[in-house]
Order: structure tokens, then C-alpha cells, then sequence
């Protein structure tokens, strides 16, 4: 055990320094301040230009309203603001920047320029600040409005720049940031710039399908449902996706509370109820809620970064937000459920969803179907599958194997089965097998999957995807991945690419490099609709028993199969003896 060392009083830099933790994490955390004080202004043009993704430069814009020329000193000084009453109260918050800290906390960390002009002026005003000492004031030309620039962040402060990741990594948190505040307030017009070059526009709006689409693609407009209810004490209004737009996470659902971008975990819960079985276990909601509600019923103050927001009566929000979102929804496929009654067949002429399998015969299928060892494959048809092996009798849907086993039978999920297969040869070989296009193929990405494409280029080529950039926001696959002769549909990139920034699909057991095989193995599979040929189905199914774990489930924990014991059956059919 190391001595005691007596108590000490900080140095008031120390302080300044710990103190700017709080607020100024990462060049997002400086962006998302500065962005809020340009929405106080009443700025409706924002511009934000990096270098070097924030880590040497960033500059916020604005056309507000200004800052006088005898209040810019006390604008970087700490606990001087505009937007509270010097005595309170602090319970009831009518601005998003309203700490007042932000300016000199992010200058104590960096080297820090001011300039502002207010409409009655002729020219700006400006103050400098180096690690949190004023070095000067200077005056320049500029329209009415707000520039500040921030230079060398964390230059004083070693240990916590270090922790910092690369210069495209910070660029895509600087996007994802400018969209959530954007999503929040979009009536305003906001830019983004990245070492000269712009790599977002996001423009004005009042309607939040097109907000939405700025941010989750052009295709989401197809896709979202508008609503707008009532709330106690308060309004809901947001447009949420069918539940064929569903994502990977639950990052895809933003939420804005009287103009603020916060997270709530009720309210995405109850977002989540509403959906039921519509969707599967592993997907998750997409869309864009606006709630307003009186400032006495929530507390903005229950996260330092004022990320998470607590409602009075919580439950009556919940609980009104998932009818209002349901409701929206109408209704939905009906849930899979054991024979309760008999569905009329398809009309005549209809394509058939079962295809039987020619020349079926008896195949090698223990591994995931039961935890015996394999018997030898049997090479021609045998009257009744023998113990540990099956009989595939058909597909169901492009979808569903279904196989005869010794005690019943087995559905077989063939993109869970061919996902787990890709997952262990991700994990062994770091990449899957590629595909050249004759012709390459045209591709939109949003700003925030062109940032995550920039990070996580290597993982993208790891997946099998050859990309190029053709345009400021186009861009050309010249190969996609392929897995026993098939191959994935280029649109497939902006999924990946968006799974890829927020760390790749969930995985079990949990971890990066898995999460990012299983975003890979994902892409790369069968989907739901390809056909699958008796040998493609059989040689998924060999290597699957041949994997050392047996795995029952995909990389993400959805079963690979389900298995119906002849004893359940007989029950359902209430056959005597069973």
C-alpha cells in the first residue's frame, strides 16, 4: 500500500481542465456545443468545416443574431451566459446551450477564435483564447452572425488527445452529430465540410419525412409512416418505417424533445413494443419522433451532456407514444403460430411456396440437429431417415428448409445456417470471397455512411465489396461478395456501412471483431428469397457440422433450426397412445 499524500487545492488551470471534461469529450462534443449556441441565435444557415476530422481544426458558422462587442470577453469566461437569470432558476430550460461553461471550457482545452457581428454593425468583433487565457482581441469583416474556430484540441491536455481515435472515425462522429441536432431542429440549413470538400448538405424543412430521408436515404420516404397524437401535457408528431426498413441497432431511432436530441430508454421501448412481432428479435425501429411537452414535466439535467431526458408520468408518455406509433403501423403479417385452424390454399395459377426437392435422399444432418455423431451420407433415397441423418423433403418460401428427421422433423433457416458458415470463415480468414460485376454499379450514400466508408474501408473490402468513389455522393461497386456462387446485391453497401458505425452487428458472444464478422457473414449470405439448390443446401449443412462449436444459432442469436418431435405431433393430432 502506497503512504497517504495530504489534501491539496487544485490549481485553478487543473480545474479549468477537469472541468472541460464534462463538457468537450471529443471534436462531436465541441461541434454539438457550438451547434446549440447558433440555434439559440436564431441562426438558419449553420456551416461546419473540419480538418483532419476536428482533431486539428474545426469551424462553426452561423447567421444569428451576433454577439455585442462589450459581452465577448464574457462570452469564453466561465459561468457567464445570456440564456439564465444570474439568481435561476435552472429547473426549466428554455435554451439547448444553456450551461454558459461551453465556450470557455472548450477553450481551455485548444486554441480558441470569436469573431462575431451584430446587424448593427459594420464590421466583427473577436477575441482569441489559448488554453483558457484571453490573448487579444482583433476586428475583421464578416456578414451578421457567429464564427467560432477551434485549433490544436486537447494540445494541453496529452493523455486525454490520445484516447482520441483516427482522423475519419472523428470525422463520422462530427457527421452523425450535425444529423441528430438536424433531426432535432431541422427548420435550419446545415453543411458540413471535410479538408475543403463538402460531404453534407442538410436543408431546411418542416416536414419530417424529409428530414428523416436526408439522414436514413431517399429510399425511407417509400417506407415512413407520418402520425401525430395528442400526450398528456404535451405533442407527439414523427414518422416511423414499415417494418421492412428495420435495422440492426437501435441507433436508427432519434428523438427530440422540445427541439433537444436526447435519448430516452422508455420511449424507445415503448417505440420497440409497438412494433410486436412485426419484427424479428434482432431488428429495431427506424424513424424520427418530435415530442413537446411542458418544461415542468421534464428534467434536462439527469446527463452532464444533456444526452438523456427524464419525463414526469413517464409511463402515460410510454405507453401513449407506442398506441400513437402503433396505430400507425395498422395491421401487420400475422405471427407464426403451431396448427390453430387451416389457411384457404393459394388461388389457382399462383406461384407454389413449397418446392419439393428432386431426388431428395437421405443426407448427413446431425451436427445442429442433434448432438450425436454424424452417420455416413447416404448416397441414393432410403425409405426412413436413420438416426442422425434427414431427408430434405422441400423449401418453403425461398426461405425454409424442411427436412425429415428419425423422430420427426427440422425447419432450417437458410440464412441463419449460411450466416454461421461465413462467420467462422470471417473469423479464420478475416475476409470473404468477391465477385467482379461486368458492369459496375451506381451507389447513393448518405453523409454519415460516406464518413463510416472512409473508417471502415477495410472491413468493406474484407466483406468482398470493391467500391470507388464516383461523385460527391455517389459511388461505383466494381465487386460484391459471393458465397458459392451467388452473390450480394451492391445495394447491400449502405446496410453494411451503417452497421459498421456503430461497431457491426450484435453478436453472441459479444465483441468487436465478432460484431464485425457477423456484419461481414451477414452481407454475404443467402437472403430470403434466393433458391438454393440440393447440393448448395447440402454443403452449407456440412459445414456446418463441421464447425468445432455446433452452433444452434447465427452469429446475431437466431436460431438455425427448429426441431418437431414426432411426439408433438402425435399430440396435436390426438392419436392414441401419444
Amino acid at each position: 500500500m502506497t503512504a497517504s499524500r495530504p489534501i491539496r487545492r487544485l490549481t485553478p488551470t487543473t480545474v479549468e481542465r477537469i472541468a472541460a471534461g464534462e463538457v468537450v469529450e471529443r471534436p462531436a462534443s465541441v461541434v454539438k456545443e457550438l451547434l446549440e449556441n447558433a440555434l439559440d441565435a436564431g441562426a438558419t444557415t449553420i456551416s461546419v468545416r473540419l480538418t483532419g476530422g476536428g482533431l486539428e481544426r474545426i469551424e462553426v458558422a452561423d447567421d444569428g443574431a451576433g454577439i455585442p462587442p462589450d459581452e465577448l470577453a464574457l462570452a469564453v469566461e466561465r459561468h457567464a451566459t445570456s440564456k439564465l437569470d444570474p439568481d435561476g432558476p435552472v429547473e426549466r430550460i428554455e435554451f439547448l446551450g444553456f450551461r454558459g461553461e461551453a465556450l470557455a471550457a472548450i477553450g481551455a482545452v485548444s486554441r480558441l477564435r470569436l469573431s462575431s457581428r451584430t446587424a448593427d454593425r459594420e464590421v466583427a468583433t473577436g477575441v482569441s483564447v489559448v488554453g483558457g487565457s484571453p490573448v487579444g482581441g482583433f476586428e475583421g469583416p464578416r456578414a451578421p452572425g457567429t464564427t467560432v474556430e477551434v485549433e490544436d484540441l486537447f494540445f494541453n491536455t496529452p493523455a486525454r488527445r490520445k484516447f482520441l481515435k483516427s482522423p475519419a472515425a472523428e470525422q463520422l462522429e462530427v457527421v452523425r452529430c450535425v444529423e441528430r441536432v438536424y433531426l432535432a431542429r431541422p427548420s435550419v440549413t446545415y453543411r458540413v465540410e471535410s479538408d475543403g470538400r463538402e460531404i453534407g448538405v442538410y436543408p431546411a424543412t418542416s416536414d419530417l419525412l424529409d428530414a428523416a430521408a436526408a439522414v436514413l436515404g431517399p429510399e425511407f420516404r417509400r417506407h415512413g409512416m407520418r402520425f401525430a397524437v395528442a400526450l398528456p401535457g404535451g405533442r407527439l408528431r414523427g414518422v416511423v418505417g414499415d417494418p421492412s426498413v428495420g435495422a440492426s441497432s437501435s441507433a436508427e431511432l432519434f428523438l427530440a424533445v422540445n427541439g433537444r436530441s436526447v435519448s430516452s430508454r422508455p420511449i424507445g421501448q415503448a417505440v420497440r413494443a409497438a412494433y410486436g412481432d412485426r419484427l424479428p428479435r434482432t431488428r429495431f425501429p427506424v424513424g424520427l419522433l418530435h415530442l413537446e411537452v411542458a418544461g415542468d414535466r421534464l428534467d434536462v439535467n439527469v446527463h452532464p451532456t444533456k444526452r438523456e431526458v427524464r419525463f414526469a408520468r413517464e409511463r402515460d408518455v410510454a405507453d401513449a407514444v407506442r398506441r400513437a406509433v402503433a396505430e400507425s403501423l395498422g395491421e401487420g403479417p400475422a405471427v407464426a403460430e403451431p396448427p390453430g385452424g387451416l389457411r384457404a390454399p393459394a388461388s389457382a395459377g399462383a406461384p407454389a411456396r413449397f418446392a419439393a426437392v428432386p431426388g431428395a435422399s437421405t443426407g448427413p444432418l446431425q451436427s445442429t440437429l442433434d448432438r450425436e455423431t454424424t452417420t455416413p451420407i447416404a448416397s441414393s433415397p432410403a425409405p426412413a431417415p436413420r438416426r442422425g441423418e434427414f431427408e430434405l423433403l422441400g423449401v418453403l418460401d425461398a426461405l425454409y428448409w424442411v427436412a425429415a428427421t428419425d423422430d420427426g422433423f427440422v425447419v432450417i433457416d437458410q440464412h441463419a445456417a449460411s450466416e454461421r458458415v461465413l462467420f467462422a470463415e470471417v473469423l479464420r480468414h478475416g475476409r470473404v470471397a468477391r465477385q467482379e460485376l461486368v458492369a459496375p454499379v451506381l451507389v447513393d450514400l448518405t453523409p454519415a455512411q460516406r464518413a463510416s466508408l472512409a473508417e471502415h474501408g477495410a472491413e468493406v473490402a474484407a466483406a468482398g465489396f470493391e467500391v470507388e468513389a464516383f461523385g460527391p455522393d455517389r459511388f461505383r461497386v466494381r465487386a460484391v461478395p459471393s458465397f458459392r456462387g451467388r452473390r450480394a446485391p451492391p445495394t447491400a453497401l449502405a446496410e453494411l456501412v451503417t452497421e459498421l458505425a456503430d461497431g457491426g452487428r450484435p453478436t453472441l458472444p459479444d465483441g468487436l471483431v465478432e460484431r464485425r464478422a457477423a456484419t461481414i457473414a451477414c452481407h454475404a449470405a443467402l437472403r430470403a428469397g434466393d433458391p438454393a439448390s440440393r447440393e448448395e443446401v447440402g454443403a452449407i449443412l456440412q459445414s456446418l457440422a463441421r464447425l468445432p462449436d455446433r452452433p444452434t444459432t447465427c452469429p446475431h442469436g437466431r436460431p438455425i433450426h427448429v426441431r418437431l418431435a414426432r411426439g408433438r405431433l402425435d399430440r396435436w393430432f390426438l392419436r392414441s397412445g401419444a
